[in-house]
């Protein structure tokens, strides 16, 4: 059976250098899984996980490479950057983990991410101006938009290599005549690099269709991670401020090939409090002293970026949106400790219509008319004392407990587990979350 873990709000893979956010829940899930895989999104995704003292960044690995008795897949719809590939397993390696070489493998069916793509990325944000989208600069929407316009280059095609180097070439020409000499790139070296990487390459790379086919007939217990957030999703995300991916439940299908009938949990990832990196619309973004102290506490920059992001109350029209798409059956609330010395505690619970007094419980699609809404908010009364050495629910102060509650109720999905601190065991485990992956 396989379970699904995904970002529910605007992160790029919730979580921060003392982890909070995806890679954690996967990090405590993840012993009992036999495979752990990654489905979209490329060397983008940023998440952490502390474990045994030593802190683990992963932005294009699966994060089950912390669990030496997991396999690890890289799945299609992944664009897979070969450099990024090889120097995160370096660096897991230099950090102790163990036989990290042979528990990861690679779709053949995966797009690659060039340097090439990259720097065109960065060209393509000077073009936006003032409308950039304000991209990682790593060539993830580039290497998608090659993908959907059929130019790109597949990971099987890398052992070609007269077709590889065809395709490479062809691919910088066009950039070339639309960049002219903007475009800082030296195709023959880039071509050189892959000549290095192709035979250390190929023991990584598998048909994932059957791989994950073999692994479901067997019954193994799949653990899926997801990378970025729902509303960064290229088709449900705060368009055109998102990324180029799914990165909903859909995107899990199309980029593992699950089988839909053999699916146990839907996990959706919910900060106490909304983040988001980049530009686009964010509604309960405060730009005063309550959003600092937010990111100040939580230690708000990216882990792959390093870049600070905005900070604001919980959003709980997006969570429902991201519900009804996503289809969670469990959350998890992170970062609660976050919240522990604010007075009081503001969540949006509708949108309004200031020109006609109309209150919206939906999440619309037209950024301007979201622009123009007003939020509706509920206060809650602050709980002022730390959380984070709760080991239970009920030794969470009562206010903290009806924030809980409250958010489970209004988008009505039970909270699983609530987040309450940094290290692996600052986790509360809620009734019917045990049997997770059991």
């Amino acid at each position: 059976m396989a379970t699904i873990i995904l970002g529910s709000q605007w992160g790029r893979g919730p979580g921060r250098p003392l982890t909070h956010g995806i890679g954690k829940l996967t990090d405590i899930l993840c012993p009992k899984a036999q495979i752990c895989a990654r489905a979209a999104g490329g060397h983008n995704a940023g998440h952490s996980i502390v474990a045994n003292g030593v802190s683990y960044s992963f932005h294009l690995l699966p994060s089950g490479l912390v669990n030496p008795n997991c396999m690890n897949l890289i799945g299609s719809g992944v664009v897979f950057h070969v450099p990024s590939f090889f120097k995160e397993l370096g660096e897991l390696e230099a950090k102790g983990l163990t036989d990290v070489h042979n528990r990861i493998l690679v779709s053949d069916r995966c797009q690659v991410n060039f340097d090439l793509h990259a720097a065109v990325d960065g060209l393509e944000e000077v073009e936006l101006g003032e409308r950039k989208i304000g991209t990682t600069g790593r060539g993830i929407g580039p290497s998608y938009s090659t993908k959907a316009g059929r130019s790109g280059v597949r990971v099987h095609e890398i052992f070609n290599e007269e077709l590889f180097e065809r395709k490479l070439r062809q691919l910088a020409s066009g950039y070339k005549k639309r960049f002219g000499d903007l475009l800082k790139y030296d195709v023959e070296e880039e071509i050189a690099r892959f000549k290095e990487y192709r035979p250390k390459l190929a023991s990584y790379v598998v048909d994932a269709v059957q791989y994950m086919k073999q692994a479901q007939d067997r019954n193994y217990k799949i653990l899926i991670e997801g990378a970025n957030a729902l509303m960064l999703d290229i088709d449900y995300g705060t368009y055109p401020y998102v990324t180029s991916s799914n990165t909903g439940l859909g995107g899990i299908f199309t980029g593992l090939a699950i089988n839909p009938r053999k699916l146990d949990h839907v996990i959706g990832v919910v900060k106490a409090y909304t983040t988001r990196v980049g530009g686009g619309i964010f509604k309960t973004e405060d730009l005063g002293e309550a959003g600092t102290k937010l990111q100040e506490i939580g230690r708000e920059w990216g882990v792959s970026t390093g870049r600070k992001r905005r900070c604001g109350w919980l959003d709980l029209v997006v969570l429902k949106y991201s519900t009804a798409v996503n289809h969670y059956t469990l959350l998890n609330v992170t970062k609660l400790d976050i919240l522990d010395t604010f007075e009081t505690i503001k969540v949006a619970v509708a949108y309004k219509d200031s020109a006609t007094g109309e209150t919206l419980d939906h999440f619309p699609a037209d950024i301007n008319t979201l622009a123009d809404l007003e939020v509706v908010y509920k206060e809650f009364e602050g709980w002022q004392k730390p959380t984070t050495a709760a080991k239970s629910f009920y030794d969470l102060p009562k206010q903290a407990r009806t924030y809980i509650d409250f958010i489970g109720e209004f988008v009505g999905v039970p909270v699983g587990w609530v987040g309450t601190g940094p290290a692996r065991e600052d986790m509360i485990v809620l009734h019917g979350a045990e049997g997770v992956l059991a």
